[in-house]
């Protein structure tokens, strides 16, 4: 059993950022370090908002140097060491993970709406695959309207997304929004596909998914929290059972840090980048936006309690409620959260447009600091294939 460690909240804020490759120089770079993140993050959710750049991009950019959208959709689609599937809700997994959720493929064989109707058109979109080749919902044609999740919707789409969800197809690719599916073993090896779960007991398999949940996020603490969705049926009394044996086991390493009530756990694994931080090693600050549903993000209050910064997306959210904007991003320098931004970009005319920019109250606008920003904003348009033109309209702090 480890010994549990006591840091300062500016120590635990330096790990988290450290954890991440979102302070001092890359810890990740290329295509090796698109890999090596999503190996250590175990996800990156997706999202198909693409107003300057698409979540699971603003991610990899934040922390990869040398990323590109296209080395993305190259692992995904081409070379398909990365897989579209299911964790913490839509999300891109490697490859190799694939027979680790074979149980929730299992499950949606029986439980997907409309499912006779699924069912019985399911041979015959096969069949049209191996006929054409990937296909996507407009290349079937099958129009009878059912029941599906967030409303009625054409059979075509409902059977091609009922096959992916239980594992017989893939996505092939995209053109924009529109997924083209294949079967799935044109695009994973056997030897991955047939593979059986290699956590057959189900509350080892939920220990499993908290320990990759903790490596996701970095420090976590056993409490209710959105960092556990779609773990199904994860109750109090197993999440506590779940974090002793893991403590127990060594897998994870009790965190109390100044002024936050409730332990931390890290991952042992972790303690190298711990000890870094306890040596007060001199890291150089960056700065970066990050994506509304970054992995550092996905418990807010953690963020509120380390941080001091309350961040909401309000992309869902009606516009005469919105506090801030649509896509309002929060922007990261050193070890803080020192705004948020809301950057848009106009493809047609090849232009990012830094919208707003909302300053955290305490922070001192200095040269520098301004600097860092409109270099930020500046790769954050190459990045998108634009030229940064500049500050719609400056607010100033709240």
């Amino acid at each position: 059993m480890s010994e549990r460690i006591i840091l300062t909240n500016k120590q635990a804020r330096k790990f988290m950022l450290l954890k991440h490759g979102l302070i001092g120089s890359y810890r990740f770079s290329g295509k090796q370090g698109v890999l090596d993140f999503v190996r250590q993050a175990g996800c990156i959710q997706f999202d198909p908002i693409d107003i300057c750049g698409k979540n699971a991009e603003l991610v990899l950019h934040s922390r990869v140097k040398g990323f590109t959208k296209e080395t993305l959709y190259s692992l995904l689609y081409k070379e398909r060491t990365l897989l579209d599937y299911f964790d913490k809700n839509l999300a891109i997994m490697l490859t190799t993970d694939w027979p680790y959720f074979r149980r929730f493929r299992e499950v949606y064989k029986t439980s997907v709406r409309s499912l006779d109707k699924v069912n019985a058109v399911s041979r015959q979109i096969r069949n049209i695959i191996l006929e054409k080749g990937p296909v996507c919902s407009s290349d079937i044609g099958m129009n009878e309207k059912v029941d599906w999740y967030w409303n009625s919707t054409n059979l075509s789409r409902a059977a091609l997304e009922a096959m992916y969800f239980r594992g017989e197809l893939v996505i092939h690719h995209k053109k924009g929004t529109v997924k083209y599916y294949d079967l799935a073993e044109n695009a994973i090896c056997s030897e991955v596909l047939n593979a059986s779960d290699p956590i057959e007991d189900d509350f080892e398999h939920k220990k499993w998914r908290v320990l990759r949940r903790i490596g996701g996020v970095g420090l976590l603490w056993n409490r209710a929290s959105d960092a556990w969705l779609n773990i199904p049926e994860l109750n109090t009394n197993e999440r506590n059972r779940i974090f002793k044996e893991l403590v127990d086991e060594g897998k994870i390493t009790e965190v109390v840090v100044e002024n936050i009530k409730d332990s931390l756990y890290c991952l042992s694994g972790d303690l190298a980048l711990i000890d870094t931080v306890l040596k007060d090693t001199e890291l150089k600050g960056r700065c970066e936006v990050l994506a509304p549903l970054d992995n550092m993000l996905w418990d807010r209050r953690l963020i509120r309690e380390l941080f001091g910064f309350e961040y909401k997306w309000e992309v869902y959210i009606p516009k005469n409620q919105r506090k801030f904007g649509y896509y309002v991003l929060p922007l990261l320098y050193g070890d803080r959260f020192i705004g948020r931004v809301e950057p848009v970009c106009d493809r047609k005319e090849k232009t990012m447009a830094l919208e707003n920019i909302w300053y955290e109250k305490d922070i001192k606008q200095t040269g520098k600091l301004q600097k860092a920003v409109e270099d930020c904003m500046h790769r954050l348009a190459e990045f998108n294939g634009c030229s940064f033109v500049g500050c719609g309209r400056k607010l100033d702090a709240l």
